[in-house]
């Protein structure tokens, strides 16, 4: 199928879900699975940018607190502390197989005007032209908007569709818990089907979508419409496949059918 084939500028968005233990230490073998694999596709001549949520979850199990802080402060504290121990840990693990990663923090209010959105979008351009895998978060210390779940970006899965969006990206691929969008809730109805393809997000998808996301997180199935509806109307198509296996990226690129894919309205021009 062409859209994955061909796409050759790939976002990948993974969640705190994939990237933690229950526990909330970190899953070391998931994220070795996942450079490796980036690694070697971007070898292949694939220009990617790493999506990652997580920062909170391993502030703070670093900090040593069990439940999720209601204070703010101390949210943020937490996700000081986590974005830290995580660029440590990816650029660490690039680093075996020479790949330079760049950290880049981002609030909504960089994107606010149209002068910063260039200012973004062209340092996305120079990263991915440089050869780097620039290593994305909506920046937590002066954000509230994810850790309150108030208003846009709100979840990574809608800072994921706007880093899809400044980087020209042909395909977003969001790593979650099941393995795509059902036609039913598929933990309590087994005959729920996997809906393979989208062309048009309606109602009816968005009462399939339901509610709230994993304990750690922020993003549900209803997050990831609102993403998938972006990038649709941006130019971009937007995947949805379970991230527990990493070598899955193989099979997108290859063009074969995996999760849910959602079709761009159009292609955008190569300049």
């Amino acid at each position: 199928m062409s859209t994955r084939s061909d796409a050759r500028r790939l976002v990948l968005k993974i969640g705190t879900s994939s990237l933690t233990y229950p526990n909330g230490k970190l899953n070391i073998r998931c994220i070795e699975h996942l450079v490796r694999v980036i690694s070697d596709l971007h070898n292949r001549g694939f220009e990617l940018v790493l999506v990652s949520s997580g920062a909170v979850g391993v502030g703070l199990n670093k900090l040593g607190i069990v439940d999720r802080p209601r204070d703010m402060r101390m949210k943020q504290a937490a996700a000081a502390v986590g974005q830290c121990e995580l660029m440590h840990i990816y650029d660490k693990m690039f680093l075996e197989y020479g790949v330079t990663v760049a950290q880049v923090l981002l609030t909504r209010h960089n994107i606010a005007s149209a002068e910063h959105y260039a200012n973004v979008e062209g340092t996305f351009d120079a990263l991915l032209t440089a050869g780097v895998v620039p290593i994305v978060n909506e920046n937590d210390v002066v954000s509230t908007e994810e850790l309150s779940r108030v208003e846009t970006f709100g979840d990574n899965d809608t800072l994921s569709a706007v880093v899809a969006q400044l980087c020209k990206a042909d395909l977003l691929i969001i790593f979650t818990d099941i393995d795509g969008l059902y036609s039913d809730n598929p933990r309590e109805n087994p005959d729920a089907q996997l809906i393979s393809r989208v062309e048009a997000i309606n109602d009816d998808l968005r009462k399939i979508a339901g509610g709230p996301g994993t304990k750690g997180g922020t993003g549900g199935m209803a997050t990831k419409l609102s993403a998938a509806e972006i990038c649709m109307e941006n130019g971009v198509s937007m995947l949805i496949t379970k991230g527990d296996r990493a070598e899955v990226l193989y099979d997108i690129v290859d063009g074969k059918k995996v999760g849910t894919l959602f079709k761009r309205k159009f292609k955008r021009k190569k300049v």
